[in-house]
């Protein structure tokens, strides 16, 4: 970005808020047209008022350079951070306390309005919400430092992957408690929203209401990564979400067994202050360790029957500390452990390289683990280099096939459960699992099949060997003979 603006969190936050700025005025005017049209809410509050007009994107967007920097710096930005719930807005206002405009100069700031206009321009979506949710993803996408304490984005295509396989219904309520830019939450959500499009799944009136705000929930301890999310949310016309500060894991923590379904991807590195770990996580795992902790609190956070997809580093999977143990433990005698979903190492490229799997589980309480179904993706569609360039190569529609086949229908699970452990899913019997002290690792079960190689004897290979000699003796002595000459 221009103008010496180099931490590319801090681009995309003041990105941030200039396409919260715009969404206001798209807003407004949609809201406009329904009333001309005789549809609009008549308890509808206005967000700009007559004495505001001038703070409209579609105003001020005719002024010039300096004019329009000076308008925003000093009337627009303030006028932002004011709003509250009351005056309809997103709960992206609740974390603007200690926002800073740092847009330098008026030349810079007209760059990026002209920007953002062509990239509303160039996404044709019909749906507004949609414009203004794609061209917000495209500008996430490009975010690529990665954080503090292990925080980093999950691709798209993952988030997608991983809200299929625990399929949020209406009524029921998702939670990520380490929600970074809200990925998640936005991937569930769009999932439920193409559903009742393509009219699999009906969403009565109450549950358009819920799907504004209740639905979703998302926590995080940095205010920056919040406004960001709670944007990202809005943009998909998730306008109240319940977005707040909260470290999740420590004994401030006040969320109970209160969702339905959980995806995340929480921190992989860091410690925790023993001191400030809730008790009742330490009744399941007693560690200091982030990727054990929030395994843990996800049981908690989780209604009975509640469903989790998350994100774990390879050595959650077979980690030899007592807390590792004790956790997988856990999952396979008290609740249902559905899968394990091996992901090559480069999915997280570039932020980081670490190996990974995905953990589908249920919470019962009361066991429910007879076997675990393991699943080796060996490519998601993208190179696994830095670059991640797009390829052909993609085990994703596969694993969601044959998920949604054998969670389906007895006759799936009978085809899955055919399957030898050569192949690149199959099920694992929970006796092997306890044998093996728990370990949930897929190299610990996979079979591998070599092929037998036949080699020339040595005799033949020497016979060769001696033939390309001649040959090389013979082409020399013509070379020489050719320059004599």
């Amino acid at each position: 970005m221009a103008g010496g603006i180099t931490n590319p969190l801090t681009v995309i936050e003041q990105l941030t808020y200039l396409l919260f700025i715009r969404s206001l005025d798209e807003n407004e005017l949609e809201a406009e047209r329904n009333e001309e049209d005789g549809f609009g809410d008549p308890n509808r509050k206005p967000i700009f008022t007559p004495e505001t007009q001038n703070l409209r994107w579609h105003n001020f967007n005719a002024m010039g350079p300096q004019e329009k920097f000076d308008l925003i710096k000093e009337r627009v930005f303030p006028f932002i951070k004011s709003l509250n719930q009351e005056n309809g807005e997103t709960a992206f206002s609740r974390f603007m306390e200690d926002a800073a405009f740092l847009i330098p100069t008026a030349v810079v700031l007209d760059k990026i309005i002209v920007g953002i206009d062509q990239l509303y321009s160039d996404v044709k979506v019909a749906n507004s919400l949609d414009l203004q949710g794609d061209v917000y993803e495209y500008m996430l996408g490009k975010l690529s430092a990665s954080g503090q304490n292990g925080q980093f984005r999950t691709p798209k295509h993952i988030r997608e992957t991983m809200a299929r396989l625990v399929e949020l219904k209406p009524g029921e309520r998702l939670c990520d408690p380490a929600c970074g830019t809200a990925g998640f939450l936005v991937s569930a959500a769009e999932r439920l929203r193409n559903l009742a499009k393509e009219k699999k799944i009906t969403m009565l009136a109450k549950d358009w209401e819920d799907f504004g705000g209740e639905m979703f929930s998302g926590f995080d301890t940095d205010r920056t990564m919040l406004r960001i999310s709670a944007t990202n949310l809005a943009l998909h016309g998730i306008t109240t979400p319940d977005v707040r500060y909260l470290d999740s894991v420590s004994k401030d923590s006040d969320v109970e067994s209160a969702f339905d379904v959980i995806l995340a991807n929480p921190p992989f590195t860091g410690t925790v202050d023993a001191e400030r770990i809730a008790d009742d996580l330490k009744a399941v795992v007693n560690t200091k360790k982030t990727e054990l902790l929030f395994v843990a609190l996800f049981l908690r956070l989780l209604k009975k029957g509640g469903r989790c997809a998350c994100v774990v580093p390879d050595g959650v999977l077979f980690g030899a500390s007592k807390a590792h143990k004790s956790l997988r433990k856990e999952l396979v005698e008290k609740h249902f452990l559905q899968a394990v979903i091996s992901l090559p190492s480069g999915v997280f490229k570039p932020y980081a390289g670490v190996s990974t799997a995905i953990l589908v589980f249920t919470k019962t309480g009361a066991g429910g683990t007879e076997d675990v179904w393991f699943y080796d993706v060996k490519a998601d569609g993208f190179t696994l280099d830095d670059k991640r360039t797009p390829t052909d190569a993609n085990d994703l529609p596969d694993l969601l096939n044959r998920w949604e086949r054998w969670t389906s229908s007895l006759d799936g699970r009978a085809e899955e459960a055919s399957r030898k452990r050569s192949e690149q899913s199959f099920f694992v019997p929970k006796a092997d699992i306890v044998a093996n002290d728990y370990d949930l690792s897929i190299n610990r079960y996979k079979e591998v099949v070599y092929e037998t190689v036949e080699y020339d004897s040595p005799a033949e290979i020497l016979a060769r060997l001696e033939k390309i000699d001649q040959e090389i003796a013979e082409q020399m002595a013509a070379l020489k003979k050719a320059l004599q000459d």
